[in-house]
């Protein structure tokens, strides 16, 4: 195992999942350059409904939305283990990892279907074997809508997610204290819309 584990670092090097620099030994995930130079979100004062706190690890722009595009578009699904990993993280500097379970905002089956994978469920399953926390599907896409990103204007985007959602077995997350994820907040439209 240890063998194969060689074989393919050889052929496959562990590469910054945000500038693609090829890492040293002793950095995991980030170059030294990227882990210092790329600014993290602060905390925003900006209220999104039904949401008591939000994280949001970077700001997506530059280098990070580079990063974010070939994980969502371009098939570089393996990201998922070191968003995971930074976003566990930033929640226990924070603070905010004291919860009862982790749920994601779902993508459509024909979204699913054609990408190959829900990237923010693989977000999810590697936050969640960081933090050893239960990972609980309590959301359902059940209409297939236009991407947010093609959208102008924040109405325009709360219009289009209104309704796209539904909870399931939603009494029995009554009274728990949830986390809920998406891989990119720009105006809150669908976050808000899932936590409703």
């Amino acid at each position: 195992m240890i063998l194969l584990k060689r074989i393919g670092e050889l052929l496959f090097p562990p590469k910054c999942v945000l500038c693609r620099k090829l890492l040293e030994k002793e950095e995991l995930d980030l170059c030294r350059h990227c882990r210092t130079h790329v600014a993290e979100c602060g905390t925003s004062r900006r209220k999104i409904p039904y949401l008591d706190s939000r994280t949001v690890v970077w700001y997506y722009e530059n280098d990070v939305r580079g990063s974010l595009i070939r994980y969502k578009f371009h098939r570089a699904r393996h990201y998922a283990n070191s968003y995971g990993r930074l976003l566990a993280m930033k929640l226990l500097r924070e603070g905010k990892h004291d919860v009862d379970l982790v749920t994601w905002v779902p993508v459509s089956k024909r979204r699913k279907f054609s990408r190959g994978y829900d990237q923010v469920e693989l977000l999810g399953r590697a936050l969640c074997k960081e933090l050893d926390l239960p990972f609980v599907p309590c959301l359902k896409k059940i209409r297939h809508n236009a991407t947010q990103s093609t959208i102008k204007g924040e109405a325009q985007r709360r219009a289009n997610v209104m309704g796209v959602y539904r909870s399931v077995n939603g009494s029995q997350f009554a009274g728990k204290r949830i986390l809920l994820l998406d891989d990119i907040i720009t105006t809150g439209a669908t976050i808000s819309e899932c936590a409703k």
